[in-house]
């Protein structure tokens, strides 16, 4: 069983032990998130997927500006203008509704009995509806799509009508282009820092040498690689959209100028930062930091919601001065401290 089953499998367990400690009014009716306004085609279930009911969808040619300017130069750029992406179509593996896990923990404790996996009656039309792919409207569920980022958004753009429709685009993409940080010979291996063992070695030497074709001109490769992506980013994206993009400060800059090419110097957001770890052995100055660094599809437009904690005043707060009419500050009074509240309602305007 491989880790993240036995995870499932585990957490499953805990929650029927600590739902059966409560007892059967402990449980709540479980609801999924459902976008009843939101339509999309039907995608071919991977079952029923012939070359006659699933002709391929050629190619798309998208075409980058080559009349920038400030623009970062690279090994390739120039020759690079334009690239092909296959039209492809999203698979459908499964469909998993979110009460499923919930009516097993039900089932193991005596409770309602388990609803099927794909018991959704809106999921599962009728035989001869199921086989036109891309002609049905289905109501929205959210996805996990396997793939290609470049295929995978060419197909929402071309086939799924998504253009202009996304609200955000988040993109992790390796940090750097070194060999040994960004190889991962095993899906059941996570860490893909260096290592000569020969137990890290894979038995596929074609995976290694796709990998190094993949990254064969270093970082000219990498850039390469992340400006296409970007660009078909930014036609899924809405006019009110942002694109994050999640990277280290080791090519920190040279991201930030392709960003900045394709989405427009105007549209820059911020570079946000976050702490990830404490080195306590760093020869030099340590970098602690990653950052994700914001474009906006259109900054006049963006779609942007400020937070807001409510914070109190008075005896044990920051907050212990008062703003008089006249714009002058003063110290609370100890009747003030006491009780703010009714004490300042006379300063509010």
């Amino acid at each position: 069983m491989a880790k993240s089953d036995r995870l499932l499998e585990r957490n499953k367990r805990r929650l029927g032990d600590t739902m059966a400690k409560r007892g059967k009014r402990a449980w709540r009716e479980i609801e999924t998130y459902a976008h009843g306004d939101k339509e999309r085609v039907n995608n071919p279930p991977v079952g029923l997927v012939t070359p006659e009911t699933d002709r391929e969808g050629g190619r798309k040619r998208y075409t980058h500006d080559p009349h920038l300017d400030p623009q970062l130069v690279w090994a390739g750029r120039a020759e690079h203008t334009s690239f092909e992406v296959p039209t492809l179509s999203l698979h459908l593996h499964e469909r998993i509704d979110p009460r499923s896990i919930i009516e097993a923990v039900r089932k193991r404790n005596g409770a309602d009995p388990q609803l099927s996996l794909f018991a959704t009656p809106e999921e599962n039309p009728p035989i001869r509806e199921a086989i036109e792919f891309y002609k049905h409207k289905h109501n929205w569920t959210n996805r996990l799509i396997a793939g290609d980022s470049l295929l995978v958004m060419n197909s929402l753009l071309e086939k799924e009508g998504f253009a202009g429709k996304v609200q955000m685009v988040y993109i992790d993409p390796p940090y750097g282009i070194k060999y040994r940080s960004n190889f991962q010979p095993f899906t059941n291996k996570v860490n893909v820092a260096a290592s000569d063992k020969d137990d890290d070695l894979t038995a596929e030497p074609e995976m290694i040498r796709a990998f190094r074709d993949t990254w064969e001109f270093g970082v000219h490769s990498y850039l390469s690689y992340l400006r296409d992506r970007l660009l078909l980013a930014r036609e899924l994206l809405h006019q009110s959209g942002s694109c994050f993009v999640q990277i280290s400060d080791e090519n920190l800059g040279l991201v930030q100028n392709i960003m900045g090419e394709i989405f427009g110097p105007e549209n820059f957001m911020s570079v946000i930062s976050f702490r990830t770890k404490i080195p306590l052995n760093a020869a030099h100055l340590p970098n602690i930091s990653d950052y994700l660094i914001w474009y906006a599809k259109d900054k006049s437009k963006i779609k942007f919601r400020r937070l807001f904690r409510s914070r109190g005043i008075g005896r044990n707060t920051p907050f212990t001065n008062v703003e008089l009419p006249d714009g002058t500050y003063r110290k609370m009074t100890e009747q003030e401290l006491s009780d703010p509240t009714r004490s300042l309602s006379k300063y509010r305007h």
